[in-house]
């Protein structure tokens, strides 16, 4: 009964377009919305923001990305730790040589830089698909792992070859605590979540999803396969650089290449599995379960094998959640393949229904 459209019409094409055509959609997102940027910093410690919320609005950031790539236009990735760290170096590099750069303007021109990146490694995609595309990505991934820790110039000649950043300020606001992080990168996710959303409802969007469906058909109807696929690659690289500048920004303060290793390409795929393809919210709800279940799993495994009187060590731990995920990607994988996302949608399928049979 509370999730019923009925009496909700639409009486003009804006209203027939709208993000959210149902109106409690739009009040649950609003509030959810409220909720974040009031509420949040108002209930939990700095535990919490250290250790949950900054790494899982950055997360998200990334999953989007990827998501528009892999879940909207069928394009395997596997190189998506790498352009966080051309997106990271990029910013780095920015703020470092060009004096009086903003920090805003230094983030997005990360994701400028991690962009053309992309692109470029995305060429090989108008030839080969599926575990081609894949290696040829990962390419990408190794080839930056070593320019990082070989050229000098990207880490500004440093012995160890690991950078920091500090001091980071906008227009007099200085963010140094943790709250004031949290606020930064929850910006950057609000907004950049919108023009995602925005991007796959267009004309683009429709395009990315005709050559995920049937690329050699959607060349036969006038989609240009060379268009949709790079523009795919530029969109998703641009918003996972941002997601490296802000990683290596806000989250870690200073890093090195091995911040943004294989194991980063990997962790956000799962994300988009286990959240959803071809969902933005599904890319926040995957980032959600990857940040929340290894800390769910340190605090949880050793209670519970004490109830048992034994004794669990921190890399049977740490062997669990390795085990954990992938049971989870194969379960995805064969009962639900769209992820959380769709058991979202068919809860609120129900809901419009209810209590009527289904």
């Amino acid at each position: 009964m509370l999730y019923r459209e009925n009496g909700q019409f639409k009486t003009s094409y804006r209203g027939d377009q709208a993000i959210f055509p149902i109106a409690q959609d739009r009040w649950l997102i609003s509030a959810m919305i409220a909720f974040a940027f009031v509420g949040v910093p108002l209930i939990f410690d700095e535990y919490y923001f250290l250790a949950i919320f900054i790494p899982f609005l950055i997360l998200s950031l990334a999953a989007v990305g990827v998501n528009i790539l892999v879940g909207y236009c069928g394009q395997i990735s596997l190189g998506s730790g790498a352009f966080m760290a051309v997106g990271a170096y990029a910013a780095y590099n920015l703020m470092l040589r060009i004096d009086g750069m903003p920090l805003i303007v230094a983030i997005i021109g990360g994701g400028f830089f991690a962009t053309m990146v992309g692109m470029v490694f995305g060429i090989p995609s108008l030839r080969v698909r599926g575990l081609y595309l894949a290696v040829a990505t990962l390419a990408a991934q190794f080839f930056w792992d070593w320019a990082f820790l070989r050229v000098g110039w990207f880490t500004n000649y440093t012995p160890s070859g690991s950078v920091a950043v500090s001091n980071l300020h906008i227009m007099g606001w200085r963010i140094d605590t943790p709250v004031d992080k949290y606020w930064f990168c929850l910006g950057f996710l609000v907004v950049f979540a919108l023009v995602a959303k925005n991007l796959v409802r267009s004309a683009i969007g429709r395009n990315w999803m005709a050559i995920r469906d049937m690329d050699v058909a959607a060349a036969v109807i006038g989609i240009r396969p060379v268009y949709a696929k790079l523009s795919a690659f530029a969109v998703s690289s641009f918003m996972v650089g941002m997601a490296g500048a802000l990683w290596g920004f806000v989250y870690l303060g200073s890093w090195e290449p091995a911040a943004f290793s294989i194991e980063t390409s990997f962790q956000l795929l799962f994300m988009v599995i286990i959240g959803g393809l071809g969902s933005i919210m599904g890319a926040m709800m995957g980032a959600a379960f990857i940040v929340i279940t290894p800390i769910f799993l340190n605090q949880f495994l050793p209670v519970a094998a004490g109830w048992v009187g034994l004794t669990v060590s921190t890399a049977a731990v740490t062997h669990t959640e390795f085990i954990i995920f992938g049971v989870l990607i194969v379960w995805f994988l064969i009962v639900e393949p769209h992820g959380l996302a769709r058991l979202w949608s068919i809860g609120k399928q129900k809901l419009r229904i209810w209590p009527f049979p289904h």
